[in-house]
């Protein structure tokens, strides 16, 4: 298998997007660390799944917000396998306004620090943490997973989805991505993956989504390019392309939106002209 003997960190392996993602790794062999906080039926029934596949996993109960709890990780990691080939950094939280309202609400005390906190500064406290093993790799690479939030903000068809400090935090994200390909340059890659709206993450089976009339739903999807919304299965594919076949690509941050952000600007037909 293509990953055997190589170690990835998944944080988020128990939902649905990182759940595809493990097992993307996973199949090929790979021994994958998965830090987890919340979700725990979630989290048995991913354990559940990965043992019945014989997956070489390592589950560990971690708030990667906490710096002393990624250092403990990265302890764990440098027990277990010594290294660190792959990190894939796929943590999030943001709050849907179209779910939790206004920050202005009660129920949304702290909401903010949340979403930053969560969707930014765990993902810079795990790339500092685990530099020092990302190095020792012959070809290690980081993968940071975003949100199209961070070019959209809270406008157009997608404002009922992303918060104002979640879409702050995921600008920038894509700012690490480009200063990360630099100080790691040569041996480590760092790319940047931007995610549309996706089943389980901004799309369907979300509560934001069953949220949505009919009539906005539609609206939705017409406004995407491909008239529909992505899946996790199409996700894990292009995560570890860019994370284990894409060699010659570093600094690089790509849209995986099937078109959303252009979906604004459409092409009217071709003018008679006047001459």
């Amino acid at each position: 298998m293509a990953l055997q003997d190589k170690t990835v960190l998944i944080p988020g392996a128990s939902r649905p997007i990182g759940k595809a993602i493990a097992k993307q790794f996973g199949s090929q062999g790979a021994t994958l660390i998965l830090p987890v906080f919340d979700w725990p039926e979630s989290i048995e029934e991913m354990k559940s799944e990965f043992e019945q596949l014989g997956f070489d996993f390592h589950v560990t109960q971690k708030d990667l917000r906490s710096e002393s709890d990624v250092t403990s990780l990265v302890d764990l990691i440098s027990q277990t396998t010594g290294k660190l080939d792959h990190l894939i950094n796929n943590i999030e939280r943001g709050g849907m306004p179209v779910v939790h309202g206004s920050y202005d609400q009660p129920h949304n005390a702290g909401q903010w620090e949340i979403e930053i906190n969560t969707t930014l500064k765990a993902k810079w406290l795990l790339f500092h943490h685990c530099l020092p093993l990302l190095k020792d790799s012959a070809d290690g690479s980081v993968l940071n997973i975003s949100s199209i939030a961070g070019i959209t903000g809270r406008s157009g068809p997608g404002a009922c989805f992303f918060n104002d400090g979640y879409s702050a935090a995921n600008r920038a994200v894509d700012s690490f991505t480009e200063q990360w390909a630099r100080e790691c340059a040569p041996n480590i890659r760092v790319n940047g993956l931007v995610l549309g709206l996706i089943k389980s993450r901004h799309g369907e089976s979300t509560r934001g989504w069953d949220a949505l009339t009919n009539e906005g739903k539609d609206l939705i999807h017409e406004h995407i390019l491909l008239n529909r919304t992505g899946n996790p299965n199409e996700v894990a594919e292009t995560v570890y392309f860019l994370s284990v076949l894409a060699t010659y690509i570093t600094g690089s941050i790509i849209k995986m939106d099937g078109g959303f952000t252009l979906g604004s600007m459409k092409v009217p037909p071709m003018p008679g002209g006047i001459l």
